[in-house]
């Protein structure tokens, strides 16, 4: 398994993957870092660690998050200010990360990623009925659908054949790169690696919440273990989310 993945060297950054697409480290608006001290922290953090620009992606679920461009942007732009005080070289964005369930509402003007690219979730819990309609109907008013985290939807784990579906239909999946370091457990590392062999990923992302999953990213890198298991895979965030792309974005 992961034959592909071996490399003599050891690598103890994460510069092959540059930019981090999926994040809560903005401050005080969901369930990821609480102040802007906190924030700064992991912000140098991951610049140490080798990203070059990191996409913050606030939950927007209307039962517990209920954010807009105009509750994230002032945030984004706070923290902008302040990573520019600091000297640090690391580009801050941000989109959003949208809880696909039954009060979402497909539209115009959602908080996305430069060429429409939207991430979206599910309930850990259970599928969401009319998953793929979503699907389409973002399809149809142009945005291109990335699932976050695929690996930790265990109601999928016994019918593999949905991922499968959503890939025919044209959602690309986003990796949890803490999933292939077994912080979410042994089944969700299984699946994970299934999906990696299977070349089902598109993107990776840290899904940063706090000083934990801050602690396994860092000594993940810095042993040379997500280079290893990781490094060779042909993820597209560099290649899709590049400063060129980012500064078109409006």
């Amino acid at each position: 398994m992961f034959d592909f993945f071996h490399k003599k060297n050891k690598i103890t950054d994460i510069e092959w993957l540059g930019v981090d697409i999926h994040s809560h480290i903005l401050p005080g608006i969901d369930d990821g870092s609480k102040e802007i001290g906190q924030s700064l922290g992991y912000i140098h953090e991951m610049q140490e660690l080798g990203f070059g620009r990191l996409v913050c992606t606030p939950h927007i679920f209307q039962d517990l998050y209920p954010n807009t461009p105009e509750t994230i942007l002032p945030v984004l732009k706070t923290v902008q200010e302040e990573v520019k005080n600091q000297n640090l070289s690391i580009e801050i964005n941000a989109a959003a990360e949208y809880m696909a369930d039954s009060e979402f509402v497909v539209r115009e003007g959602l908080l996305v990623f430069p060429g429409k690219h939207i991430l979206i979730e599910m309930s850990y819990l259970m599928e969401t009925p009319n998953i793929e309609n979503i699907i389409f109907e973002l399809q149809l008013q142009g945005y291109q659908v990335i699932l976050a985290h695929p690996e930790r939807y265990n109601f999928y784990f016994r019918h593999t054949e949905r991922y499968e579906k959503l890939k025919s239909i044209g959602c690309s999946f986003q990796l949890n790169i803490l999933s292939v370091l077994g912080y979410y457990g042994k089944g969700v590392k299984a699946m994970a690696e299934h999906l990696l062999n299977a070349k089902m990923y598109d993107f990776a992302g840290t899904d940063l919440h706090h000083d934990k999953h801050m602690k396994m990213l860092g000594d993940g890198v810095r042993s040379g273990k997500l280079h290893t298991i990781l490094g060779q895979y042909p993820f597209r965030n560099l290649e899709v989310f590049s400063d060129s792309a980012f500064a078109k974005c409006i």
